[in-house]
């Protein structure tokens, strides 16, 4: 890692089926980008495994998005193993801490989403840096706006219980 470079951990989205960004996805990339812009130097870490049915990696699709816009290969380390938002945190933390890591990380996220990853990262003990969400909603109706907003605040929840659950072995084991 870049020393002294702020990582900015961008949540990934599915793909559409032939593997191209969808609109979410292209908007947090957009977003961060916009905030390492303003910040110097940062370190984009995207994060996100295959999206069926294309097999492509979001992680990848997202370097790529970025290294179009400028950013240099040295500039992105992709994690592209984790199939979900708590797998792309235990597994960001796990790569944050190899690096050596011990400042604050930036989350990029889209609106309704945000909560959650930040969340998640402070209990795995980071402080945390709110990278502005995309200006515009990620779902264009109302009814998927509201579908989202229900399905994630389902999911903090039990993502966190999840989070707790695995931080807790992981302090008994001694990990």
């Amino acid at each position: 890692m870049v020393d002294h470079a702020l990582p900015v951990v961008i949540f990934g989205a599915k793909l559409k089926p032939d593997g191209t960004p969808t609109r979410t996805l292209r908007l947090r990339v957009a977003a961060a980008h916009a905030f390492g812009m303003r910040q110097g130097r940062v370190m984009y870490v995207p994060t996100g495994g295959p999206s069926p049915p294309s097999g492509r990696r979001e992680a990848a699709v997202m370097a790529d998005m970025l290294h179009a816009a400028g950013v240099p290969p040295d500039g992105v380390v992709v994690e592209d193993t984790a199939p979900d938002t708590l797998a792309s945190v235990i597994r960001c933390s796990a790569l944050l801490q190899r690096w050596g890591h011990a400042g604050p990380v930036a989350v990029a996220s889209s609106a309704y989403h945000l909560p959650r990853c930040l969340l998640l990262m402070r209990m795995m003990g980071w402080r945390v840096v709110r990278v502005p969400p995309p200006p515009v909603p990620a779902a264009r109706g109302v009814g998927r706006r509201w579908f989202w907003r229900l399905r994630e605040g389902a999911a903090l929840p039990w993502d966190a219980l999840l989070l707790a659950g695995y931080r807790l072995r992981a302090w008994r084991d001694g990990d």
